[in-house]
């Protein structure tokens, strides 16, 4: 279900991509943008574990590394190559995975989430983010980026030098347009961050046999953000287990994360569908 909401989210995009490109740019401008946006985006998906690995100091795991310990028989049960793994010497308790593809992939978790879990609890988280491995996250997470991108250059561009030549459009929808097709985008591109957390529970889930172990250390990890401040990069937000600004009081719909009630609900029920 959720990967199916995913392509659909993905194909909306893309025909508002059309949409506002043939509108606004007409069909040579919205391929420009397109293709723009695309070497933009293609430089962070090819280069995203290094970036992010070094924005945030992560330094390797050793291998009898209690982390290294855990995740190596969860990416043998998730039929994925073992990632390499990091740890961030911070006091905040969050994880994240990155990386273009299983070959080149990477998982992250911090001292403060080591040390807040216990291994049932670290265990699903580590399964969460290996599940963004296996599903390919990086990459739709790319796709999402590229076209909302090109559909914010197309509409900004329009805004400071105008839209195509043609006569018949309506000069009123066009600035209407150029104002809400970038927020429009953003906002599809956070619905798929969203339905993709949704995906990874579900399917680091089943990696570690444990859900109710993933929904504990949720549950362990939203009150612990309550109480420590992350000193976060907003661009990177999307690809932690729990939003490491939630503490921001943003709202849901502008939120890359579902909320962890009902993550931790969806959990709770596939345990009861395992026990019976």
């Amino acid at each position: 279900m959720n990967s199916l909401k995913t392509i659909l989210l993905l194909v909306t995009l893309t025909v508002l991509l059309v949409f506002v490109g043939n509108l606004v740019g007409g069909r040579q401008g919205m391929i420009f943008f397109f293709f723009i946006a695309l070497a933009m985006n293609l430089g962070t998906y090819w280069f995203s574990d290094k970036i992010i690995l070094m924005m945030y100091r992560a330094k390797p795991a050793p291998e009898d590394s209690r982390l290294a310990r855990l995740a190596r028989p969860l990416a043998q049960s998730a039929g994925i190559p073992m990632p390499k793994v990091y740890e961030i010497d911070a006091p905040y308790a969050n994880a994240f995975a990155t990386g273009r593809n299983p070959q080149h992939a990477a998982v992250c978790a911090t001292t403060g989430i080591m040390n807040l879990l216990d291994d049932s609890e670290l265990s699903g988280v580590i399964a969460h983010e290996l599940a963004h491995v296996k599903n390919r996250d990086i990459l739709i997470g790319t796709i999402a980026a590229v076209i909302a991108g090109a559909i914010s250059m197309i509409a900004h561009t329009a805004m400071f030098f105008g839209g195509g030549n043609d006569e018949d459009r309506n000069p009123i929808l066009g600035i209407i347009l150029m104002i809400t097709a970038p927020i429009a985008a953003m906002l599809i591109q956070m619905a798929i961050s969203r339905s993709r957390e949704y995906a990874a529970d579900e399917t680091g889930a089943a990696v570690s046999h444990n859900p109710l172990g993933l929904a504990s250390a949720l549950r362990k990890i939203h009150m612990a953000a309550q109480k420590v401040t992350v000193n976060a990069n907003p661009a990177t937000a999307h690809m932690f287990i729990i939003n490491p600004l939630s503490g921001k009081n943003f709202a849901n719909l502008f939120s890359t994360h579902p909320p962890v009630e009902e993550r931790i609900a969806r959990l709770e029920a596939m345990a009861r569908g395992v026990g019976r």
